[in-house]
Formats: structure tokens, C-alpha cells, sequence
């Protein structure tokens, strides 16, 4: 199928490559001509901005955005609803919101124009083993995308999950699980770093991946990190987050569901940002104050 595709960083710009070896013909725009560049070198048609690639497309007209989520969104569907008709169709593959896409479901419904939201994990490695796809939209609407979501994915790997912003809440749930499973081995490893017995712990990673109920492909991805830097010298201890995980914790609030392992993981990384230390300084003066605990002091 012929699609227009607007972003092209890390995970687009692998997507659009794997959608061209499957045969499919990607009109491509980015900000930066080189990203743009590199995707027409592979075969995709280069466009100049959101209208050109409107206007190389064939109707129902499909344009897939691989952008940051929020504003950016917002605006490109803005523009997108002036160049496009009833019958065509809008892709979000980032990690929006899925109240934000349920309301941009509602906003495309009225002009005729279908909103899918696309709920995308595989990250770098999406290129040579596919994404995992979890899609919501209209029955059309998916039937539509469907030869483009089955080159993009592996085997059994991309779903309808079901209306518009299902998409997006299930990829919001599936990252707070993953938050979590991160959490649980830095956990584990940490405790066998500081342990009494001098440990191989790239081995263990590579052991739990044979037979045991751990192993997964976070496990695999531990592997190569401890396989490359078995101290992790090299890491700084500050994580970042892009959302998800607080967004499903927020959800758990909103629907009374107890979820304290992927919550304490959230916390976890806000922690590690935390260079100040205020909150520690003020539990170590209570322990001084209450009962003459030692207390270090910056020098």
C-alpha cells in the first residue's frame, strides 16, 4: 500500500525502512533534510513538508505520524484536517495519551476522516525483528492499515485492540508493566552487586535466559548492557521517563486498582533525579534529633 509517513527519527526511520522492504511506497517528510534524505536512498519518495506528502498520496489517503506526543500532534492534525477528506485516514504511532486520541478520534469523526491510534514497542531493535502493534479504530479503518501492520510487525504481533484510544490506553499499560520488570531486575542485580560473594553478573543475566521463568527479552537487553560494562561504570543512575508509566498509575487511581509494584517504579525513577537529596538530609537530622543517631555532614 502507498502511505505518507511524517517522522522519521529513531523508530520511524526504521519503520518506513521495514514497510519498503515489504513493499509498500512511503511518501516521507521530517524536520531535518538529512533524515528525509536517507529514507529516499532506501526507496521512500521524499516530501518537503505535510502538504507535499498529502499530494503525492492516493485516496482513501493514509498519513502516519511518528512524532512526539502533545502539541506536536495537535498541531500536525490541525493542518492535516484542511488537506484531507472524509474517507481518509490519520495515524498516531507515538505514545500519546489515549484520552488525548480519544478526543482527536471525536474531532476527525465529525469531518469524516478516520483516527487510529497505534500503540508501537520493538524501539531500535523494531527494524530487524518488527513491532508489536496494539491498534484501536474503526473495523474500516483498521481493515485499511492491515497490509501495512502486517509487514510491520512479526507474527502475531499486532492487534485491534478495539475503538479509538484503545490503542494507546493498552501500550499505556504495557509500558507501566514494563516499568516494573525493569524495576524488579535492577533490583536483583543490585542486590547480587552488593552481596558477599563475587558474582558474574553478565553470566547470571546470560543463565536466567536459559530455562528460567525470568528470562525475557528485557533479560537479553541486561545481557548485552552488563556483556558491554559489567559495572556499569559507565551508566550514570538517573532515569528518565516519557509518561506512560505515570499516566497508568494515575488510571489505577481514577479506577480504584491497586497497583504498587509499577507505582513504586515510577517513584524509583524520580528518585534518581533526586541530586539534591533534600527528603534523605531531613530523614538523617530526624534520626539525630530523636535519637542521637550518627549523622555524616558535607564537608
Amino acid at each position: 500500500m502507498k502511505l505518507g509517513f511524517v517522522g522519521l527519527g529513531k523508530m520511524g526511520g526504521n519503520m518506513v525502512e521495514r514497510l519498503l522492504r515489504g513493499g509498500h511506497t512511503c511518501v516521507v517528510t521530517n524536520r531535518s533534510q538529512d533524515s528525509i534524505d536517507a529514507a529516499v536512498s532506501k526507496g521512500a519518495i521524499g516530501a518537503k513538508d505535510l502538504a507535499d506528502v498529502v499530494s503525492k498520496l492516493d485516496g482513501p489517503k493514509v498519513v502516519w505520524l511518528m512524532i512526539p506526543a502533545g502539541a506536536p500532534v495537535d498541531e500536525h492534525i490541525a493542518k492535516l484536517k484542511t488537506m484531507l477528506k472524509a474517507g481518509d485516514v490519520i495515524v498516531d504511532g507515538g505514545n500519546s495519551n489515549f484520552r488525548d486520541s480519544m478526543r482527536r478520534g471525536e474531532d476527525l469523526k465529525a469531518l469524516g476522516i478516520h483516527f487510529v491510534d497505534s500503540g508501537t514497542s520493538g524501539g531500535v531493535w523494531g527494524l530487524q525483528v518488527g513491532y508489536c502493534l496494539m491498534v484501536g479504530g474503526s473495523e474500516e479503518a483498521f481493515k485499511l492499515l492491515e497490509p501495512a501492520l502486517k509487514t510491520l510487525a512479526p507474527e502475531n504481533g499486532y492487534m485491534h485492540c478495539g475503538p479509538v484510544g484503545s490503542g494507546h490506553f493498552v501500550k499505556m499499560v504495557h509500558n507501566g508493566v514494563e516499568y516494573a520488570i525493569m524495576q524488579s531486575y535492577a533490583e536483583g542485580f543490585e542486590l547480587m552487586h552488593r552481596g558477599p560473594f563475587p558474582i558474574d553478573l553478565p553470566a547470571v543475566s546470560k543463565l536466567w535466559e536459559n530455562g528460567s521463568v525470568v528470562r525475557s527479552w528485557l533479560l537479553e537487553l541486561a545481557t548485552l548492557a552488563l556483556q558491554d560494562d559489567p559495572k556499569l561504570e559507565k551508566v550514570k543512575p538517573w532515569v528518565a521517563d516519557s509518561g506512560e508509566g505515570r499516566w497508568t498509575v494515575h488510571e489505577c487511581v481514577d479506577y480504584a486498582v491497586p497497583a504498587p509494584t509499577i507505582a513504586a517504579a515510577v517513584f524509583a525513577r524520580f528518585a534518581s533525579r533526586d541530586e539534591e537529596g533534600f527528603g534523605l538530609r531531613l530523614l538523617s537530622a530526624l534520626r539525630n534529633q530523636f535519637g542521637g543517631h550518627a549523622m555524616k555532614t558535607e564537608k
